[in-house]
């Protein structure tokens, strides 16, 4: 499941949830012997990869625990409302699950409103621990170095581009830019020589959410520097960087000179959905900038099968700004499996984590939903080596890749990062004034005392 949406709204939407719904979820109290794991089930009736998964698990689970049963509490919802249905099961011991699907970028405010138990206690005696990536293991870590959840996964970003589209406008097959300015000479020449088709989307604005701000500025901005956005030895976010005009400046030329899709659509919070299953696989868009994942769509048991898609998709690194080293950017999120503190059967809650994470299941898991392998075992089976068009080389990029700074105050700044990005795209501001007011707004939700300058 990606991309993730900063939850600005969080608490509005779950107080808006009635009692008697989230109670008809069930909570981890009543049976001693019952373990309810809490997940998102996607919106789509037709893409059910995590429910096959964990009926899958259910039976292993119970044929090997004599007596115990997995309860399976599917969340169908979008992210938003997943995210704030889950936060109000997990205020109380009545509604709340005993393994929760947790997204990594929300784990710091989690833990700070008290919805999650450390594994610390857990970790240190289990073996496996040992195969996992350090910056997987770090995205699961909070603020009082505790670690809240283990991650099952995590995904790269990259360009995809359509070898048909840039056959027609005399560009090569084995494209590889090594600036912005070579993507968006690119976008330009297709815009020449193949009219009807959008040259280049990246997303923009609040309408995709942190689509916008991980897929698109993020990637832009991760180029231009080191710790452009936050600095984890101060312990402070950076207001005036000139990486962030540079990053705001790309995306207005890509919307200025026309060269993505319509800023409507562009706007539009299914424009993601719409990229996949739409403009891409129907040859309307040239290059995007977007996920490892985006194959999965086009698998037979996808949402939008299609057949071509291995021979007609190339792929790309997403440069640095000037092509300095190390030459290539790539922002990655996931979700780690966590244990409510409301549980009071964190035990048996841990065994459940151990069977979805042992070594077989693991990587079960991370074919069957198109992950990038966070641990070595996983990453080095043929299985996986073999299990989708181009996964060695969005692999490839987790030696470059970048974690959002998993804080509580970052959905807000994302939101700040959206707003900018959205005024530049339509033009009720130039790049000067919607980074002011990125920085007066970041100043006004870290404290003066909590920014500093580039």
């Amino acid at each position: 499941m990606r991309p993730t949406t900063p939850v600005l709204l969080v608490a509005t939407l779950a107080t808006a949830l009635t009692t008697a719904s989230l109670t008809a979820c069930g909570g981890s109290g009543g049976d001693p012997d019952t373990v309810k794991i809490a997940y998102p089930r996607s919106t789509d009736n037709k893409v059910r990869i995590m429910d096959d998964y964990l009926a899958g698990i259910k039976k292993q689970f119970e044929r090997d625990h004599q007596g115990k049963k997995l309860e399976l509490v599917p969340i169908q919802a979008s992210q938003d409302d997943y995210y704030a249905k889950i936060q109000q099961m997990m205020r109380s011991p009545k509604t709340a699950p005993d393994v929760v699907r947790e997204d990594t970028f929300l784990i710091n405010s989690d833990i700070k409103s008290g919805y999650l138990r450390p594994l610390d206690d857990k970790l240190a005696h289990w073996k496996p621990w040992d195969h996992f990536e350090q910056a997987a293991k770090a995205s699961a870590k909070a603020e009082d170095g505790r670690t809240y959840g283990v991650p099952d996964g995590t995904d790269t970003r990259g360009l995809w581009f359509n070898k048909s589209v840039f056959a027609r406008a005399g560009l090569p097959e084995d494209w590889a830019p090594h600036t912005w300015n070579d993507v968006l000479e690119a976008a330009r020449t297709i815009k020449r020589k193949v009219p009807g088709v959008i040259p280049l989307n990246v997303y923009t604005g609040k309408g995709p959410g942190e689509a916008a701000t991980m897929q698109g500025f993020e990637m832009l901005l991760y180029g231009t520097g080191a710790d452009p956005l936050y600095r984890p030895a101060e312990k402070k976010w950076v207001v005036g960087g000139q990486g962030f005009k540079d990053s705001l400046d790309f995306v207005r030329t890509v919307y200025s000179e026309k060269l993505g899709p319509d800023p409507s659509d562009a706007l539009d919070p299914n424009v993601s959905t719409v990229v996949a299953t739409e403009w891409l696989p129907t040859g309307k868009l040239a290059i995007a900038l977007d996920g490892s994942w985006l194959g999965k769509n086009w698998l037979a048991n996808g949402a939008r099968p299609w057949p071509e898609w291995s021979h007609v998709m190339g792929r790309a690194a997403f440069p640095t700004k000037d092509g300095k080293a190390p030459g290539r950017v790539s922002l990655s999120g996931g979700w780690t499996w966590s244990i409510s503190a409301k549980s009071a059967k964190a035990d048996l809650a841990w065994q459940v984590i151990e069977t979805l994470q042992n070594t077989a299941n693991a990587t079960e898991w991370t074919v069957r939903d198109a992950q990038i392998a966070v641990r070595d075992d996983v990453a080095s089976a043929r299985r996986y080596r073999e299990s989708m068009p181009g996964i060695e080389f969005f692999t490839s990029l987790v030696e470059h890749t970048h974690y959002r700074p998993a804080l509580p105050v970052y959905p807000q700044v994302s939101h700040a990062i959206q707003e900018a990005m959205e005024s530049v795209t339509t033009g009720d501001a130039d790049v000067a004034q919607a980074a002011r007011r990125y920085d007066e707004r970041l100043t006004s939700i870290a404290g003066a005392s909590g920014v500093t300058t580039r």
